[in-house]
């Protein structure tokens, strides 16, 4: 009796799901994606169905746009059965600029619907079958890929398919109807302009061109603010040829990371007026006072040590020595900065979104940067000083004081650089604003803030008078200081745990023995000891190649021990802004102590934990401690260039609030208490 009911449950679940498989066709699988035909209803009740080209697309694998830029391919469809019947054209969702190697393409990735209008003879029962081919691409290969389909419909009443869902979320995703004025001028300044367009309403913005030929796929399009709007700086493809009209697609990023897709056709019109810009001096201004403020923070602890040293070896009656070992340290600071903000500038130039720190989101940089700091913290704690030097003639030994003092200026920046972030937020989003000039001037005035002490040294004598004279206590401090040294190489280390697994913290121990051991042979004199010196260090070089970053996925969410936090998620974000959840967004990393610093004050406390659960607020965590494009442009569209940010969601759609950048937990707890 029993067994009845099991297979009367199984004839019902057999009849339920056979619509299921007649709404989607056979399957064209690979290891990259897999392809299917799918309907939006059970049955062809009518002469006009909406079908889609489904795509299953595997990591790091996209497909392209109806325009596909530089290079690429759209997908295309063939219908071959039945006989009569004439397929429409794909709507496409509002593709992703992809730049790599100067080629400028408009992809799709992930799970992507084309949907379609097929027109029958006539309506009822009916098999259709299509050929279809597309290029499925990664950042290395593409590979041409075809399928054929089958889709066998019954005739009768219809209703929705199991994959109607997958319609309804396509038709979400589709460019709407822009309801603004937009004109292009000549020279390609695409102005845009209507209710609400404004530096507080849009954050981002991105224009793709129906027509592959008439910009450059691959420049960046700079925005600008005019009154009543906003304008993007396109590169026509030819430069001779000024642009006359444009269609497309334009995609507007506001502050909350929520982005609209509006088509739109521009009618030829002059350049509007800029609005009024901050003054570079006040630019300028800003960045010496940020890298000023820099050097209150206890967290540098490399950079007191350094920089701590460097006064000690000042303090002697030579004041123009004093004042040309500042200038040289002045000097490292600036030029520092210059280069990271010049790779950084270069690289955004080429469309990789990066952001400020990105040096640190590299194993192999933290596994050099832990190496040399524990070499630095061996060298104070009185295990190796470097002999021999004094043969090398009194003009290099002389000169060797100056250099000494470039290289501890250099060092300090680039070892500083995950801590600047909350006080030059605005000047280092500026400088990557800014043309090349003026940006590489507002890192030039950063480093000569972190500087400014050894400036005032070198050019005011009084101040110089002020050091102590050196003695004993000089050996006694530089001892102290070997130990924030190693502090750092231990936070090295685990920012590798985090970046590289146990793998790499392995690799970078054993180097660090390999380092020590060669330091150590340089207390004596033979050739043999100085040979085994060179071949422990080029070993350790030699492991540098095989640190490999952990699996992105296993990172995720790592850089914070808060409890009842979720991974951060743009999808998950906008599904509970959706549904009027409060959020608390946590953009952190591992290498920013300042991020470290303010979870555990400001974010663990048992009583803002408690805050959270009573008012019902989702945390989460974004961690950056290796590159994520999902992050950056979280961080891009609140007008940072890194970490940390923390960004408060009230409830019921409230306007998000931005919060300091060094939080108490009074601040925290004022945010959520003043915006519920």
């Amino acid at each position: 009796m029993k067994l009845l009911p099991a297979l009367l449950g199984l004839v019902l679940l057999f009849a339920l799901s056979a619509p299921a498989r007649a709404a989607e066709s056979n399957r064209a699988v690979s290891s990259r994606a897999t392809v299917s035909l799918v309907s939006a209803t059970t049955a062809a009740d009518t002469t006009s169905l909406k079908l889609g080209l489904l795509f299953r697309l595997k990591p790091d694998w996209h497909i392209y746009w109806s325009d596909p830029g530089d290079a690429g391919e759209p997908p295309s469809i063939s219908i071959t059965a039945p006989k009569g019947a004439t397929a429409g054209p794909f709507a496409y969702p509002a593709p992703h600029w992809l730049v790599a190697s100067g080629v400028g393409d408009y992809t799709e990735t992930g799970t992507v619907l084309l949907p379609f209008t097929l027109k029958l003879p006539q309506p009822g029962a009916t098999t259709i079958t299509a050929s279809a081919n597309w290029l499925v691409c990664d950042p290395k290969i593409c590979v041409p890929e075809s399928g054929t389909f089958t889709l066998a419909l019954p005739g009768g009443s219809a209703h929705a398919s199991p994959q109607a869902p997958l319609f309804a979320e396509a038709a979400a995703q589709m460019p709407r109807l822009s309801p603004f004025h937009a004109t292009i001028a000549p020279g390609g300044i695409l102005a845009i302009t209507g209710s609400g367009l404004n530096d507080a309403a849009v954050k981002s913005a991105h224009f793709y061109p129906d027509d592959p030929s008439v910009i450059a796929n691959a420049a960046p399009q700079k925005l600008g603010f005019v009154r009543g709007g906003f304008t993007l700086a396109l590169t026509p493809a030819d430069a001779k040829k000024p642009l006359t009209t444009l269609s497309g697609v334009l995609e507007i990023t506001d502050p909350a990371g929520q982005t609209q897709a509006l088509t739109l056709t521009a009618t030829p019109g002059a350049a509007p007026a800029p609005l009024h810009v901050t003054p570079w001096y006040v630019w300028i201004a800003g960045a010496l006072l940020g890298g000023l403020i820099l050097n209150l923070m206890p967290c540098v602890f490399p950079v007191l040590a350094i920089k701590a040293m460097a006064v000690a070896r000042l303090g002697h009656d030579d004041r123009a020595r004093a004042r040309h070992e500042s200038l040289a340290y002045t000097l490292g600071a600036v030029f520092a900065m210059m280069i990271l903000g010049g790779i950084l500038l270069a690289i955004r130039a080429g469309g990789t979104a990066l952001g400020w720190g990105f040096q640190f989101q590299s194993p192999v940089f933290i596994a050099i940067m832990a190496w040399l700091v524990f070499a630095i913290g061996l060298n104070f704690a009185g295990l190796f000083a470097i002999s021999g030097m004094e043969n090398l003639g009194s003009g290099l030994a002389a000169r060797g004081g100056l250099l000494g003092s470039f290289a501890t200026g250099l060092l300090a920046v680039v070892v500083a650089t995950p801590c600047t972030a909350p006080f030059m937020g605005g000047a280092l989003a500026a400088a990557l604003a800014a043309p090349l000039a003026l940006g590489l001037s507002i890192f030039a005035a950063l480093g000569l803030g972190i500087a400014l002490p050894f400036v005032l040294i070198a050019i005011i004598p009084a101040v110089a008078r002020l050091l102590p004279r050196p003695g004993a206590w000089m050996d006694i401090l530089r001892q102290i200081l070997a130990f924030p040294m190693f502090a750092t190489a231990i936070w090295l280390l685990w920012v590798m745990a985090l970046e590289a697994g146990a793998s790499g913290v392995l690799i970078v121990g054993a180097g660090a023995v390999l380092i020590a051991f060669a330091l150590w042979l340089l207390r004596f004199r033979g050739v043999f000891t100085k040979g085994l010196a060179v071949l422990a260090v080029a070993a350790a070089l030699f492991l540098l190649p095989r640190i490999t970053p952990a699996d992105a996925g296993a990172a995720t969410g790592k850089a914070t021990g808060i409890a009842d936090s979720q991974p951060f998620s743009t999808t998950k974000l906008a599904a509970l802004r959706a549904a009027g959840k409060p959020v608390f967004v946590d953009m952190t990393a591992a290498w920013c102590i300042t991020c470290q610093v303010n979870e555990r004050v400001a974010l663990e406390p048992a009583s803002v934990q408690r805050l959270f659960r009573s008012h019902h607020i989702t945390l989460m965590i974004g961690d950056w401690t290796r590159r994520n494009p999902a992050i950056t442009r979280f961080l891009a569209a609140h007008g940072r260039d890194g970490v940390p940010i923390y960004v408060y969601y009230p409830p019921d759609h409230a306007k998000p609030v931005v919060l300091p950048q060094i939080l108490t937990p009074s601040i925290v707890t004022g945010a959520i208490n003043g915006a519920t």
